[in-house]
């Protein structure tokens, strides 16, 4: 396995491993705060724009390239 071929397969895993580590930290965030349903959806939203911008760069990316 070379260089390129583990970075392909690392990328995706480690980014994974970060979003769900971040959805760790807000959801114990919202916990801890007392935030409520609304609150921890408003949260969560948020976490999730950032998510599917990223998804929408790498689909543009492989649909340009």
């Amino acid at each position: 396995m070379d260089y390129e071929q583990f970075e392909a397969i690392a990328m995706p895993v480690m980014i994974f491993g970060l979003v769900a580590f971040m959805g760790f930290i807000v959801w114990d965030l919202a916990k801890q705060s007392k935030a409520g349903r609304y609150g921890t959806m408003v949260l969560f939203f948020a976490l999730g724009l950032g998510v599917a911008a990223f998804v929408i760069k790498e689909v543009v990316i492989a649909v340009i390239g």
